[in-house]
């Protein structure tokens, strides 16, 4: 299991290609990546803050979960901090098992998890100035079917 937190951009294919080439037994690979979203075009950029060694803690709690909940053979969890352009990749998580039903569940509830629990704060910088993004209630409704 890796879990990284950086502030440097990665490259999706290369992540997948090695998390797929190092593990044994799976059946499944299944990846997902979260961008900056600029749903109203407004959006000039997204700041993220986090507490070095906190949030690395926390995060691997979510995906120790996730390995004993499912069948998993591995996960990898990569979370970007530090300023990012709309489209750019805030993060990915990646889960394999050796049936896909376990893989996309896992892939799943660490998605949920991550956006509900793991410690970062966002800022959303825009024409309109600077505003800290809220908790969603349907972010929390989401963890309520683990």
């Amino acid at each position: 299991m890796r879990i990284a937190v950086q502030s440097a951009a990665f490259d999706l294919g290369a992540e997948v290609s090695a998390f797929t080439a190092g593990v044994r037994g799976s059946g499944a690979v299944v990846s997902f990546t979260g961008l900056v979203r600029d749903e109203g075009g407004t959006l000039s950029g997204m700041e993220i803050e986090h507490y070095p060694g906190m949030t690395e803690k926390a995060i691997r709690g979510i995906a120790e979960e996730a390995v004993r909940r499912w069948a998993l053979c591995d996960a990898l969890v990569i979370h970007r901090y530090g300023k990012l352009a709309p489209g750019e990749a805030i993060m990915m998580v990646a889960t394999a098992a050796p049936h896909r039903a376990d893989a996309f569940a896992a892939a799943e509830y660490l998605m949920d998890y991550l956006k509900s629990r793991a410690p970062f704060w966002k800022k959303e910088l825009g024409a309109g100035g600077e505003a800290w993004v809220a908790a969603k209630d349907a972010d929390e409704d989401a963890l309520k079917r683990w």
